[in-house]
């Protein structure tokens, strides 16, 4: 028991890469991207000392069933095969000595962590010495124990294993070779068991062999669909045929290759997913690729055909000879996956901690979270802001326009007018006055508005995860109400600014002395008008965007910029239009009424006066300005409000932008739900069945019966 367990809890892993660089450098090593969130090591600690039983010198340690049967439960207890359970177990056990320290459990949870885990665990298990290599005994010892192999044995007398092991079977195999040998082991297994299959040695098998070796051999090609007809589709409507060598492989190889055929589609329709492609266009179109020949074609079109029938597509059905993208889809075993694993992985962690109901944070952690989330709104409204503010001037100018003429008073025709003269008489920089005061305050603004909105959803969420409509609403309407708090001072002195250039002659106006004109008070002079506006306007707007994200969001319910920022138009359209009136009314009584011009007292006077002097039309004034000036602005801010949160994610264990998540179809399922299972052992489970499934290494589960024994 004198065995030296103080080595680096990453020695598990070093035993795989046996190496150590020897070139200096003089730049520190970047740090690795980590996209499964490792457990910290006193969490660690904790678990460890839960099911560790045995104690040796005033250290804990756990046995191999702690490991396997307390802890990860890979196998049954009462019936479990030992050969599996020792294989299992010693793959943690580094010192191979028969016990499991703290070290070797958490440098187990950093190779689980690890974004090869699947490869480093199988040669970990094949790596029986621990010595970083393995040997041909080795590898032939444990896949002559897979169930697979008694299905379908495989020939270790091979130039395959040969040609990896060399000659004499005396070469050992390292971490980077064995990727590609047990990758390749697939191939050269299939290929073996069509010989063996093939009794006559004419190049041919039986349709029932052939549907045996797919399942068994290649079965995470297989989806559904193709599992159910694997047998329909090769004989083809006969009832006996015989399956080729070279119709095997093309079939094994258009499985392999529905993504590269759904990239020579996409070419073929100049991108359109819902088009009819015809065999004789695929066929021109796939020439480019060497990898796809004209049997896979063939094939491809008789599993469509299939697919149509069972949709009982009457259309489709009149030609055997049409594919569309659904049907690829239908086809692909990497259905549902295409968004980015870091996605995934964040979005199945935030729906399991509401499913186990452990998402209550501390305080600190929600007021460090909503400091994150003020900061990047900051930044957000202030890129928006100024794209648009040239629209915002032309608005507020128009609005501003009351019937009849003054003197030194521009008149606008419309919003091209006025912009034609705001540039001929104050220059290009007149489409900026008062940019400096409105960046100053537009970052708090915008800042609280979406930090408001996204507290409010997370705290309005249900336990299922879902936001009523009605939540929505009242989360929208909230932070509008709560911004006008910056809102009002800033846009008083923003539209102050802004008409001061409307009369000829008048001495410069600047920020400051429109503050020290109009006091702490003045400067919320139309409050209740900016809430009339605002509230409404979020209240519609965020519902809106989270709801158009979704409808264009991808099949995986993922949202790429393009879509981020054509949803945030589109929202603000409605948002910014509907509220106008009272955005006139704010407008009329944050403007210093001119020598002529009617006055206003209060929020109900204004609305009078406008309607009897102006008619209902004046209510609309700068209608489509807002919408020109709100939706593109909006589209800025928040399309640079979520990329900025996917650039700097944090995990504060909230929620992220809603609408924009990704359905984690396949990363949700295979996540351990024992909340024992922290950082990488929540994907201990879901990479023991991945090298069985992957990589056919189908240990024996069970303890096999005493008269398989005798036998």
């Amino acid at each position: 028991m004198a065995v030296d367990r103080t080595g680096s809890k990453m020695d598990i892993i070093s035993r795989i890469w046996p190496f150590r660089p020897t070139t200096a450098h003089c730049e520190s090593p970047k740090k690795a991207m980590e996209l499964i969130k490792r457990a910290e090591s006193d969490d660690l600690q904790v678990v460890f000392d839960k099911y560790a039983s045995k104690e040796s010198e005033g250290e804990k340690y756990m046995t191999y069933s702690d490991l396997i049967l307390r802890y990860l439960q890979l196998l049954d207890p009462e019936k479990y095969d030992p050969y599996t359970y020792n294989l299992y177990a010693s793959s943690v056990d580094t010192s191979r000595d028969g016990l499991i320290s703290f070290s070797e459990f958490q440098g187990f949870e950093a190779l689980l962590c690890a974004p090869d885990a699947m490869y480093a665990l199988a040669f970990q298990i094949f790596d029986r010495n621990g010595n970083g290599y393995i040997t041909c005994d080795e590898f032939e010892d444990i896949i002559k124990h897979t169930t697979l192999n008694a299905k379908i044995p495989f020939n270790f007398e091979s130039d395959f294993i040969r040609l990896h092991f060399g000659k004499d079977k005396s070469r050992k195999v390292t971490y980077p070779e064995f990727t590609q040998l047990i990758h390749d082991f697939h191939e050269e297994h299939a290929w073996q068991a069509f010989r063996r299959r093939d009794k006559s040695n004419n190049g041919y098998i039986s349709a029932k062999d052939f549907e045996e070796i797919l399942i068994n051999l290649k079965g995470y090609l297989l989806t559904p669909f193709v599992r159910k007809n694997i047998i329909t589709v090769v004989l083809g409507g006969e009832h006996q045929r015989q399956i080729s060598y070279a119709y095997f492989t093309a079939f094994i190889s258009l499985l392999n290759n529905i993504e590269l055929v759904k990239k020579i589609y996409m070419s073929a329709t100049r991108r359109d997913p819902t088009k009819a492609v015809h065999k004789e266009e695929l066929l021109y179109q796939s020439q480019e690729f060497s990898q796809i020949t004209p049997l896979e074609i063939d094939i491809l079109y008789q599993l469509a055909y299939l697919q149509h029938q069972e949709r009982e597509d009457a259309e489709t059905l009149l030609s055997s000879s049409v594919l569309y993208y659904s049907d690829l889809d239908e086809l692909s075993p990497m259905e549902g996956r295409e968004t980015p694993f870091k996605i995934q992985m964040q979005i199945a962690e935030q729906k399991l901690r509401l499913e186990q109901g452990t998402t209550e944070r501390t305080v600190v952690m929600q007021i460090a979270e909503s400091a994150y989330r003020f900061s990047l709104g900051a930044l957000a409204g202030a890129t928006g802001a100024t794209a648009v503010y040239p629209i915002d001037l032309v608005k507020t100018r128009l609005q501003n326009q009351r019937t009849g003429s003054y003197v030194g008073e521009l008149m606008y025709k419309n919003s091209f007018d006025c912009a034609k003269k705001v540039i001929r008489h104050e220059g290009v920089a007149g489409l900026y006055r008062g940019l400096a005061p409105q960046l100053v305050g537009v970052a708090p603004e915008k800042a609280i508005k979406l930090t408001m909105n996204d507290l409010m959803r997370d705290k309005l969420v249900q336990k299922d995860g879902t936001l009523p409509l009605w939540a929505e609403c009242v989360a929208g309407g909230t932070a509008g109400a709560s911004q006008v708090v910056f809102t009002n001072p800033l846009e008083i002195v923003k539209i102050r600014l802004q008409v001061a250039g409307e009369i000829a002659g008048t001495a410069r106006v600047s920020a400051i002395s429109v503050i020290r004109d109009l006091g702490f008070f003045g400067l919320y002079k139309g409050a209740k008008a900016c809430l009339l506006r605002d509230v409404p306007f979020s209240a519609i707007y965020f519902p809106a965007y989270a709801h158009t994200k979704k409808f264009f969001a991808d099949e995986n319910g993922y949202n790429s910029p393009g879509t981020l920022l054509l949803s945030a138009t589109i929202a603000g359209m409605p948002a910014a239009f509907l509220p106008t009136p009272a955005d006139v009314i704010k407008t009329r009584l944050q403007v210093a009424a001119r020598s002529g011009q009617t006055t206003y007292n209060g929020l109900m006077d204004c609305a009078r006066k406008i309607m009897k002097e102006e008619g209902m039309g004046a209510f609309w004034k700068g209608g489509p300005a807002r919408v020109f000036r709100s939706s593109p602005q909006f589209g800025v801010t928040l399309l640079t409000y979520e990329l900025l949160q996917r650039l700097f994610y944090v995990d504060f264990g909230g929620s992220r932008p809603e609408g924009s998540e990704a359905k984690s179809v396949h990363l949700e399922d295979i996540l351990s739900r024992n909340p024992d299972h922290i950082g990488g052992y929540r994907m201990a489970l879901a990479t023991f069945d991945g090298i069985e499934s992957k990589f056919g290494l189908m240990l024996p589960k069970f303890k096999p019966s005493s008269a398989a024994t005798k036998q």
